[in-house]
């Protein structure tokens, strides 16, 4: 599709904060390379911790902030990065509009990250995705319940757990992974489906409340 005179203007609207974000995370001979391209529409909330990129490095391989999902209203759609903890990309990505990332744990993204519009991923221990997963609209990622509980004994009984998911997934709209969740390689997430635990197999569609495998001996494709 060609680039129309919008999308011009918006990549324009964008070098402020590209340079910004490229110059405080990498060193001077990476950043001039702009490897992360960030959306005028990103509120850059917090910029610490660390990003991590791959060996070799190439402009524009992460995108944060744009796209284009025709049931949102991408103009006043706002993308959120908060960051106190590491972010690693293990190659191209691409943060949607209006997605918030909300990290101070280990968030680990495998090459070819993309996550569509308007979904969150608030990481406070460790969320690792595989090489080519998708994440439709309005999902969210969190392995932390926030507010810590005691028991009678003053115990901690709900400490931060990590959220794992392999390769080549696909994670449909309205889908919520809570902490403990572990996706493995070739599966689908149905639509609105509610994840805290772990499930065995690959080439499999899960979904429902409580979720099942709906579906065996399944692949997909972008």
């Amino acid at each position: 599709m060609p680039m129309t005179a919008f999308d011009f203007f918006n990549i324009l609207r964008s070098i402020p904060k590209t340079l910004r974000f490229n110059l405080h995370y990498f060193p001077l001979k990476t950043a001039l390379k702009l490897p992360v391209v960030v959306s005028h529409r990103t509120y850059l909330r917090e910029l610490h911790g660390k990003v991590e990129l791959p060996e070799k490095v190439e402009t524009a391989m992460v995108k944060i902030g744009f796209g284009d999902v025709g049931h949102y209203d991408r103009k006043r759609s706002r993308t959120i990065w908060q960051v106190s903890g590491t972010v690693a990309f293990g190659g191209k990505a691409s943060i949607g509009h209006g997605s918030k990332i909300s990290v101070r744990g280990d968030l680990k993204l495998g090459a070819d990250f993309n996550m569509t519009a308007e979904s969150t991923i608030v990481c406070a221990k460790e969320i690792r995705f595989g090489r080519d997963c998708l994440l439709s609209w309005d999902i969210l990622v969190m392995d932390t319940d926030e507010h810590p509980l005691f028991n009678n004994e003053n115990c901690r009984i709900n400490p931060d757990k990590a959220i794992l998911v392999g390769d080549h997934v696909w994670i449909g709209c309205k889908c919520v992974l809570l902490k403990g969740a572990e996706v493995p390689s070739d599966t689908v997430v149905a639509a609105g489906t509610l994840l805290t635990s772990s499930f065995a197999g690959e080439h499999q569609v899960i979904g429902g409340n409580p979720p099942s495998v709906l579906k065996r001996d399944i692949d997909w494709e972008h």
